[in-house]
């Protein structure tokens, strides 16, 4: 497929798509309620409806009895991180495989041209970022969501925090399946600007940016404080009144959602003449500016209101050097 319809690519072979990023329509004032129609598919597919499923599957497959989890135990917290690992590691390499190591389309809407794999570094483990982030993910990030997971179930099968069953509170519940992804976006941010202060960016995030050229794995390759702070949006499932299941989404939403942020293609080729939208352009950009584009899909307009939001132009190049 020639990526060309679709977007620029400069002198250096690096590709940016023509259509620029636009805020959630829900934000808009006066109200556009047939843009926020018109939006809505996108809200809620593929993601949201896959990272959902793949909660309540994992509920009813894998999360023991309610009997079982009240008691803390090495049998079934093992079993917990066992299977968190093999579905983090299936689902990685599902993006992996076909864009970094077969390379099936070559670097078609891949925005930076260069595969990070091709190039040595002394910033990585054994001197490959790949390999780096790989390991980051899994042997650090994956322990961390285990033991945070862990921690939620047991809390909510002993009562400590309000379980809501649909049966009896239909409404709340639907509206908080509805705002994980809000929820996330607002935790990302908040998060997100604390570990920007030079002390922590030293010391703790500047360990994820050195994946300036950021592949699937990228995506948990982070400092182990780093990776307490993001997955602990978990947490508020214990201020807000909610249900295990749907605080297994948002865990989902973090882990397996960030790598569609990380994937470093603007489009995913089905076949020769179709295409999936990635929506991985508003992250990558932080990645390629570190100051811009602090939220994660800009469902939470913190950016603009805070003048750190580029959407792809070169007016926002040209405020972005003015203000350097």
């Amino acid at each position: 497929m020639d990526d060309s319809g679709f977007g620029i690519r400069d002198k250096r072979g690096d590709w940016s798509p023509k259509k620029l990023l636009e805020p959630a329509p829900i934000w808009l004032f006066p109200p556009k309620p047939m843009k926020i129609v018109a939006w809505l598919p996108a809200y809620f597919f593929p993601y949201n409806i896959l990272f959902m499923a793949s909660a309540m599957g994992y509920w009813f497959a894998a999360v023991p009895s309610t009997e079982v989890i009240q008691v803390l135990s090495l049998d079934w917290a093992l079993k917990m991180l066992g299977v968190n690992m093999i579905l983090t590691f299936v689902w990685y390499q599902t993006w992996e495989l076909p864009l970094y190591i077969s390379r099936r389309q070559g670097n078609r809407f891949k925005y930076n041209h260069k595969f990070p794999q091709d190039k040595k570094s002394r910033f990585f483990w054994f001197r490959n970022q790949t390999v780096d982030n790989m390991l980051r993910s899994m042997l650090i990030g994956v322990p961390v969501w285990s033991f945070l997971q862990i921690l939620m179930l047991w809390t909510f099968a002993n009562g400590y925090i309000p379980w809501l069953t649909p049966s009896e509170n239909p409404i709340w519940l639907a509206f908080m399946v509805l705002i994980v992804p809000i929820i996330h976006d607002f935790h990302f941010y908040c998060i997100h600007r604390l570990i920007h202060f030079p002390f922590l960016y030293k010391w703790i995030h500047s360990v994820h940016h050195k994946s300036v050229n950021p592949s699937p794995w990228s995506s948990l390759s982070m400092h182990p404080i780093e990776h307490l702070l993001y997955f602990s949006s978990m947490f508020w499932h214990f201020i807000l009144p909610s249900n295990p299941v749907i605080a297994l989404y948002q865990l989902h939403f973090a882990g397996f959602g960030a790598v569609p942020g990380h994937v470093g293609f603007d489009k995913v080729e089905i076949s020769n003449k179709s295409t999936f939208d990635t929506h991985a352009y508003m992250h990558y950009l932080h990645h390629k500016y570190f100051n811009v584009n602090y939220g994660g899909d800009g469902l939470v307009p913190f950016d603009r209101f805070f003048g750190t939001y580029h959407d792809g132009s070169e007016e926002a190049d040209k405020r972005l050097k003015n203000k350097a």
